[in-house]
């Protein structure tokens, strides 16, 4: 996906709050009761996809087979002492034997960080079918594993008016756009960020939604010039974004498969709108983004984007606000931002920021288990 951010995936508050204020200022907008309008109850979530914290630990859950949106105050808010290294390795053993099932049969969706405790998340699928069942697994910062409870939460709902329908049974649909109506999501100010697919002609679609929830209008139907593909598309949709300023403009910078990087003004995103993003680098073809966070380092602001098949790229933001936008095909393997691959940081799957010296990455290991671990930021 931002999560800024597929992620920034996820706002920061707390201990981080005033270090990415700079980037994103206003992340952590004042509000007298952010959790006021929830109802208590059980969610009906039907799935678990992309995840981001908001304010007062609320965390956002993208429920991408009921195309939704949901809310759930976590109530935890307990602010950290302290950041300490973390490694759980074989993670996905853990969850499956935690769940009573085998580790080939559960998939982890994403990775968050609580910005006020530090206790991670994960979305999890027990199964791998129609039937999966969304479960939610945190992680506490002493490395225990547990399932949160969502049998009676606080919790908001926002349906996707323009979500694309599931393909009928029987109908031989080679692809489900379903499962992509949300593709990444972010907190920033008192708005959700949410990145995807929608039923519209031009199906690319991002969404800028006050919060908390009162009404969902369309989707900003989104254009980009791919230079790799050397045309103007509006159906792929955003893989991972994050949100930050390119000068004194906050703007959602996104990552394609292929993998052009690409800029659009958050105050472009009103409903029904269509946008033309700005592609500001051409990262490389056979390739998916998987996650990207952004982070300060000595005075300076760069992205972490993970890959597929091309390793983490480490790409200073420094030139993004004079970069010239991508219009003409690109023949050559690279155009545009230049960016550093982290030899070290291999098999990244999912990153989020742990504190301002350190991210935690799901991170894949010689022998295909998964290990969740906390790492210095270069």
């Amino acid at each position: 996906m931002f999560a800024t951010p597929h992620t920034m995936k996820t706002t920061v508050l707390a201990c981080c709050a005033l270090l990415l204020s700079l980037i994103l200022p206003g992340t952590s907008a004042p509000a007298a009761d952010w959790t006021r309008s929830m109802k208590e109850g059980k969610p009906a979530l039907q799935s678990m996809g992309p995840l981001a914290f908001g304010p007062e630990g609320i965390l956002l859950v993208a429920d991408t087979k009921g195309a939704a949106v949901v809310a759930i105050a976590t109530g935890d808010t307990t602010p950290a002492a302290r950041t300490q290294s973390l490694k759980v390795e074989a993670i996905n053993q853990s969850i499956a034997s935690l769940l009573g099932t085998a580790p080939d049969q559960i998939l982890i969706n994403d990775l968050v960080v609580n910005p006020i405790s530090r206790n991670a998340y994960l979305a999890v699928s027990r199964g791998r079918g129609p039937d999966a069942i969304p479960v939610l697994v945190r992680v506490k910062t002493d490395g225990h594993l547990e399932v949160v409870a969502l049998d009676k939460v606080k919790y908001l709902r926002a349906e996707i008016p323009d979500a694309p329908a599931e393909p009928a049974p029987g109908s031989g649909a080679r692809q489900n756009n379903r499962q992509e109506s949300i593709t990444d999501i972010a907190f920033f100010q008192d708005r959700v960020l949410i990145a995807g697919l929608s039923n519209e002609e031009f199906s690319s679609t991002l969404r800028s939604i006050p919060f908390p929830f009162e009404t969902v209008g369309k989707g900003a139907s989104a254009e980009i010039f791919h230079g790799a593909h050397g045309k103007f598309e509006t159906r792929s949709p955003v893989r991972t974004f994050v949100a930050m300023k390119v000068g004194n403009v906050p703007h959602l910078l996104a990552a394609y498969t292929c993998t052009p990087l690409v800029q659009f003004p958050l105050t472009d995103l009103t409903p029904g709108a269509k946008v033309k993003g700005k592609t500001i680098a051409e990262l490389g073809n056979q390739n998916r983004p998987l996650d990207m966070i952004v982070y300060q380092k000595d005075g300076k602001n760069y992205l972490l984007l993970a890959n597929s098949s091309r390793g983490l790229m480490k790409i200073s933001t420094d030139q993004i606000e004079q970069s010239e936008s991508i219009t003409t095909p690109v023949k050559e393997e690279r155009k545009g931002l230049p960016y550093e691959t982290i030899a070290g940081w291999k098999g990244i799957e999912q990153l989020d920021s742990l504190d301002s010296q350190h991210a935690l990455v799901l991170r894949r290991a010689d022998t295909g288990s998964l290990n969740l671990e906390s790492m210095d930021l270069p």
